[in-house]
């Protein structure tokens, strides 16, 4: 072998580091695009904010489908691997929980419109529902019971139910924009609080 020809792996893991990133980078435009302009915004949309060509989505993503359910995973992912982050840095189990459920409200506004982009593939649908349960469940019940163990808020919520409260506070952000679900969510959060004892 030749002194030129060796080294050649190293940039090889290199460009495929790079092709990560930019396929994270990708994704991040996308969930940002999808969250202020729904799941059927223009995709030369997402290529401009993501600063690539439109043939490097298609490359990665050859469908809209395909691009949306890589948006989904990624933000599961985002948020499922914020709980514990959040849990060891906030000041306060309870401040953790109150990052990740905005974090979770900001998955599940991108998440609008999902169902419709995979219409045609209703399996497609439900497997990502599972993954999405699977993923999140165990870590919201994480930060449930680190709050609890803390004395700072009441037991007896269920993960399962606090998510699909968020979620159904969630449906009418789209149809009425002075419809803010984060202030209910609040309200929602404070009823979980344990009462100071003055």
């Amino acid at each position: 072998m030749s002194a030129t020809s060796r080294p050649g792996e190293v940039p090889a893991r290199s460009k495929r580091a790079d092709a990560l990133r930019n396929q994270q980078a990708l994704l991040a435009a996308a969930a940002a695009v999808f969250a202020t302009s729904g799941v059927d915004a223009p995709i030369r949309e997402i290529a401009a904010r993501a600063g690539v060509g439109l043939g490097t989505i298609y490359r990665n993503f050859p469908t809209r489908a395909d691009l949306v359910v890589a948006v989904y995973r990624h933000q599961v992912e985002a948020c499922a691997e914020a709980g514990p982050t959040l849990l060891a840095d906030a000041d306060s189990p309870l401040a953790a929980l109150r990052q990740w459920v905005d974090l979770f409200v900001d998955f599940l506004v991108t998440k609008h419109g999902l169902a419709n982009a995979l219409q045609s593939d209703s399996s497609g649908f439900d497997a990502l529902h599972a993954y999405f349960l699977d993923r999140l469940v165990p870590v919201c019940a994480q930060l449930l019971d680190a709050a609890v163990d803390a004395g700072e808020i009441r037991p007896g919520t269920h993960a399962y139910e606090l998510m699909r409260g968020i979620g159904n506070l969630c449906i009418g952000r789209d149809g009425d924009p002075r419809y803010d679900p984060r202030r209910l969510i609040e309200l929602l959060l404070r009823g979980l609080q344990q009462p100071q004892s003055s």
